[in-house]
């Protein structure tokens, strides 16, 4: 049987998660979960839009 060098890394298999169905994905749910990460993402593009919206309609409402 051949001895392994050192400093080389044995290949293993890939971790995979369990799927989870979509009611389990809408869940809200506190901490670092899948559920709180969707939630983070949707809020943050819901205040950027919010925030790139109010600044046009003040760039355009001050020129008129």
């Amino acid at each position: 049987m051949p001895r392994e060098q050192a400093g080389t890394a044995t290949p293993e298999a890939p971790v995979t998660a369990d799927p989870l169905d979509r009611q389990e994905l809408n869940r809200w749910r506190r901490g670092f979960t899948p559920q709180a990460e969707i939630w983070n993402g949707r809020l943050a593009m819901l205040g950027l839009s919010l925030a790139l919206m109010s600044l046009v309609l003040v760039r355009l409402l001050a020129t008129a």
